[in-house]
């Protein structure tokens, strides 16, 4: 398959094409710098998430594509000042570029990764993460909502993936995916939720769905019926 990775420097997004390229899938990263250190293998399309135009280009022509947009600056730093190289709406507006460029060029999968903690599992925070989200990155958070909306209403073959603490672990099994928000241990390693992303978009397994990912001492995956 051929499929486009947005957020592709991070470190979901770069697992995310290592997966995709061991599997011999041809994969695109829109990414703004042309130097960006990606795996070999990648092609790269230089180009801004933020601007329509790139996006639609960089769509034209894909199987899937794969959004793991956001902020990597200090999370303290960003809610003081706010990002010094990122709008707070990156993930929203980037997604509906997405969208848009997707419904013009006739391609139908969509896999977007956003956080365990937003739409379906908003509920399920712990006291302290409520606290987290309310005092550190409440508009990451409000933007992240939008985001998810936009997706639901796309009328895409979507899935949504909500991963728990994300860690530079080492990458084990896949993931423990829940359709209903439960979750293992509340962390899980960006390496596997690449792994994860990759293959929920080439597989076609889940449509409209939201997973919350997470990892257990075992390993083990769990699929949701």
């Amino acid at each position: 398959m051929k499929v486009l990775v947005l957020g592709a420097t991070g470190g979901s997004g770069r697992a995310a094409v290592e997966a995709l390229l061991a599997q011999g899938h041809e994969v695109s990263a829109l990414v703004r710098r042309a130097d960006a250190d990606l795996p070999q293998g990648a092609r790269i399309i230089q180009g801004d998430a933020l601007r329509a135009e790139d996006v639609g280009a960089a769509v034209a022509g894909q199987d899937a594509v794969i959004v793991t947009l956001g902020i990597r600056e200090n999370t303290l730093r960003v809610r003081l000042l706010g990002p010094a190289h990122t709008p707070l709406d990156v993930r929203s507006r980037g997604t509906r570029h997405v969208i848009a460029a997707m419904r013009a060029h006739g391609v139908k999968r969509l896999v977007v990764q956003t956080s365990y903690g937003v739409g379906a599992t908003r509920d399920r925070l712990s006291v302290l993460d409520k606290l987290f989200f309310a005092l550190l990155i409440a508009p990451q958070i409000a933007d992240t909502e939008q985001q998810e909306r936009a997706v639901r209403e796309s009328g895409l073959d979507w899935l949504l993936i909500q991963p728990v603490h994300l860690t530079d672990g080492p990458e084990a099994d896949l993931p423990l995916a829940s359709a209903t928000g439960e979750v293992g241990a509340l962390k899980v390693s960006r390496k596997s939720v690449g792994r994860f992303l990759a293959s929920a978009a080439t597989d076609g397994r889940y449509v409209h769905q939201s997973l919350a990912l997470s990892s257990a001492a075992t390993h083990s995956a769990v699929v949701p019926a």
